[in-house]
């Protein structure tokens, strides 16, 4: 057998974590078991579904390296294969067409007594008889299709939850095709799945409560289910639900706060799935090797922003430097910093401030924010690091001394550079730091960054002397 899965997303929003987390658990299975992942876009919410929403989730697959190797497939496309399943179903006995209109549901079931019973339809029109039915749908009367749930039990093997039963008591005659044409959920995804021949059906588990429903489809049409394996939910760290309160937010969202694709991928991949050791940085093809369904477990995953972060973090440190390289500059023109090649600093110049900060970084977009000094002279000095090391009066003095020293020295050495700042503080009986945490904030606008010589080492000789006088000139104006 070959393992055929998919991903399903409805295009009524972009790709999120959670559609994403099962995309790359599909991908997982397939790329480990050489079978096939089918891309299927669930489009058939004509008011909600929109075209943006489609190119999103393709844009947030690309970004993840997910490709697929069939589809994408569009329910809307389908539309008429779904009707005639729908026919035959009813044909067959089945499935029966419900006349009843949605405000006549509405108050049937609010004169019930108990909330569970009003949840339920009542079965109104299973009683009709074939002619009946028949003669009410050719005048012409709009007509929904429901599955006639019989009696007993349904149960499912499921390979992460186990065995799962319910009494089909509490399942109601679900609606398979509405009285517009439209499939329900619970038709397409069958019909879908049938056509596509999926062998494996794996999605979150709020789906679970979903596929009593499909497993009485399949048995009523005959065919061979396919395995269900549902994932554990992802909540946040208080342990509720995912929601924006937590940072949920689509995919591409997280490119644009600077995560590497391959840190979230491997974050993702960890979110409910164990490779059965304590290791946590794992390559794409590590993941393939040592995927299976048998490393999920139960238990709701925990998304957590500083666990992300650390991945990145760890992802940027051993990232090549060409690569990390070109990763930094597209983030720099995104921010506007850089917009031509001919403004972006040399390529050795950016290797070495790169290899300078990359232990600092947890987000690209970090080079930008706390480190954009070392890319760009359109920077501002920290408030708060002003004031504690720019209020001195004697700074003024001190480093237009300390710059007229550098000015004379016949190379850019670091050690003649460290030596000449410790002999003028010497001089003016001060401490080495006075200098060297007031340059630091006029070097990078921060209080905080890596050592002062190496700042500077990287900056070079022109940039160094010209934020020395801009910083003089601020010390002036004061």
């Amino acid at each position: 057998m070959t393992v055929r899965v998919r991903f399903a997303p409805s295009p009524t929003g972009y790709l999120h974590v959670g559609g994403a987390r099962t995309a790359l658990f599909n991908w997982l299975f397939a790329r480990r078991y050489g079978g096939k992942f089918i891309l299927r876009i669930e489009d058939t919410d004509v008011a909600r579904s929109a075209e943006d929403m489609v190119q999103g989730i393709l844009q947030g697959l690309r970004w993840l390296g997910l490709d697929w190797d069939e589809g994408p497939y569009f329910q809307s496309q389908r539309l008429p294969r779904y009707r005639e399943f729908a026919r035959r179903l009813v044909e067959s006995g089945v499935a029966y067409r419900c006349f009843c209109r949605p405000e006549e549901l509405a108050v049937r079931k609010n004169t019930k007594e108990g909330q569970e019973q009003s949840r339920i339809y009542d079965r109104g029109c299973r009683a009709l008889t074939t002619v009946d039915s028949a003669r009410r749908a050719a005048a012409g009367e709009p007509f929904a299709v429901r599955f006639q749930v019989p009696p007993g039990t349904t149960s499912f093997h499921d390979q992460v939850f186990g065995d799962i039963e319910v009494d089909n008591a509490n399942i109601e005659d679900f609606v398979l095709l509405r009285s517009d044409g439209m499939p329900t959920y619970h038709l397409g995804v069958v019909v879908d799945d049938v056509d596509m021949a999926i062998t494996h059906v794996v999605r979150g588990a709020d789906h679970i409560s979903n596929t009593p429903k499909q497993v009485l489809l399949y048995r009523a049409i005959g065919l061979p289910m396919p395995q269900f394996a549902h994932l554990p939910l992802i909540l946040g760290p208080d342990r509720q639900r995912l929601s924006k309160r937590h940072g949920a937010t689509s995919v591409m969202a997280y490119s644009d706060m600077g995560y590497l694709s391959d840190a979230f991928f491997n974050f993702l991949a960890l979110l409910g799935w164990s490779p059965g050791d304590d290791r946590e940085i794992l390559s794409r093809e590590e993941q393939i090797a040592l995927f299976s369904i048998e490393g999920v477990g139960k238990a709701n995953a925990v998304f957590g922003v500083d666990k992300l972060d650390w991945f990145n973090s760890q992802y940027i440190q051993n990232t090549p430097a060409a690569d990390l390289r070109k990763l930094v500059v597209d983030t720099l023109r995104s921010r506007k910093i850089c917009q031509t090649d001919s403004q972006a600093l040399p390529p050795e110049q950016m290797d070495s401030i790169i290899e300078l900060l990359r232990s600092r970084i947890r987000r690209l977009t970090d080079f930008t924010s706390t480190f954009r000094a070392f890319f760009t002279d359109d920077f501002s000095y920290d408030p708060e690091a002003s004031a504690k090391y720019l209020q001195d009066p004697r700074l003024k003095g001190l480093l237009s001394t300390l710059l007229q020293r550098y000015k004379e020295e016949s190379s850019f050495d670091m050690d003649a550079l460290e030596r000449s700042l410790r002999q003028v503080a010497e001089g003016a009986g001060v401490k080495a730091a006075l200098l060297i945490n007031a340059l630091r904030v006029g070097f990078t606008g921060q209080g905080v960054a890596p050592g002062l010589f190496d700042v500077m080492r990287v900056l070079g000789r022109e940039r160094v002397l010209a934020r020395m006088e801009r910083l003089i000139n601020s010390l002036e104006k004061a």
